[in-house]
């Protein structure tokens, strides 16, 4: 079958590779499609970063460079293993997908995704979404309803890191959320809290991102750097009050700063994106309003929760898939498009299986 194979920092390779083995209490899958990450963009521009190195394999799943890659990705079930009862062949499936030690606790209130060595199918080992099949252990096979469409079911994985974030911070319905950033994760996530009850304030540069918040109607308001002073725009807004929670999701520092300054007195700040390089934060401002600053990491028990947000028609997928490729194209049409003209680009899905 192909597969997606990462190599090393710039050298990510089509390939046959063998079929997955469907071992006993594992589920698997034919792909039907699998998005483009942020990680993934990372870790071919300045990788290894999650993907182990040629020669140092991952401690849980054993595997280093190459490995096959994708995370996000929606399939059909073409086998189960022994001692799976509760999944069916032809189901409609996504994955939460974790590499955690066999140890772990992965129930309710366990925090699994900080456990040691955490790392993810498709980055850490155990194949990935970017391939005609895979295997993946039951606990993190989700089924979903026939009536999402398996595009759509393919960002289930990145509304989930949404659905998390907005976990993280405490915020409820009614609250006013300023997020930094309508990149995927920013624009998914504003989609949960449109869900949610809050109303959603959006700054972004981008035309094509701010159009597609507007499109998409996961944003009450949107605000333009280079057209206004955020800060003075989000007090207009809030009648001089600053907004109860915010949410960085660009990695740029001058976001987060203005996040911070926007923030109401006892407010959170949520930093939800992933950052490659050291950041500054005014800590003065931090201490005279007594603002909560938090991380977040991906998901933790929060699939089940987001696939019933989008079987219950509460929020549409529909619009952020702006680009659907061949597993061929990955890097002429996919990887090259993201980094270099991601104006034109929201969430990109591949195709895995080839025509």
């Amino acid at each position: 079958m192909k597969a997606a194979r990462f190599y090393d920092r710039g050298d990510i390779r089509i390939e046959d590779i063998p079929e997955p083995v469907v071992a006993p209490g594992t589920v698997g899958i034919d792909v039907a499609w699998c998005g483009i990450c942020g990680t993934d963009l990372h870790e071919f521009m300045e990788g290894p970063i999650f993907i182990p190195p040629c020669g140092h394999p991952h401690p849980i799943s054993g595997e280093s460079a190459p490995i096959t890659m994708g995370h996000e990705f929606s399939g059909v079930v073409y086998a189960v293993g022994d001692g799976v009862t509760d999944i069916e062949v032809g189901q409609h499936v996504v994955v939460e997908p974790y590499i955690v030690a066999d140890d772990v606790p992965t129930g309710p209130g366990d925090k699994y995704h900080l456990s040691k060595n955490m790392n993810f199918i498709g980055l850490g080992g155990r194949g990935g979404g970017l391939s005609e099949k895979i295997a993946v252990k039951r606990r993190w096979v989700h089924p979903v309803s026939n009536a999402i469409p398996l595009d759509q079911a393919a960002l289930i994985e990145p509304l989930s890191v949404g659905h998390h974030a907005f976990t993280r911070s405490g915020a409820k319905a009614g609250d006013v959320a300023l997020v930094g950033g309508a990149g995927p994760i920013g624009l998914l996530l504003s989609a949960i809290l449109k869900a949610k009850g809050l109303r959603v304030i959006v700054t972004e540069l981008s035309a094509a991102r701010k159009e597609k918040a507007r499109e998409s109607g996961v944003a009450d308001y949107i605000l333009d750097p280079t057209e206004g002073e955020v800060v003075a725009e989000v007090m207009k807004i809030r009648g001089g009050k600053g907004v109860d929670v915010a949410f960085e999701c660009s990695s740029v520092n001058k976001v987060l700063d203005t996040l911070v300054a926007a923030t109401a007195a006892s407010g959170v700040v949520v930093i939800v994106s992933i950052w490659s390089h050291p950041a500054t934060i005014n800590v003065h401002s931090m201490v005279m309003k007594e603002l909560d600053v938090r991380g977040t990491i991906a998901y933790c028990n929060d699939h089940q929760e987001t696939i019933k947000l989008v079987e219950d028609g509460k929020i549409d997928l529909a619009p952020f898939i702006t680009q659907r490729i061949q597993l061929d194209e990955l890097i002429s049409q996919g990887f090259e498009t993201l980094i270099h003209n991601n104006e034109s680009a929201v969430k990109i899905i591949v195709q895995p299986r080839l025509k």
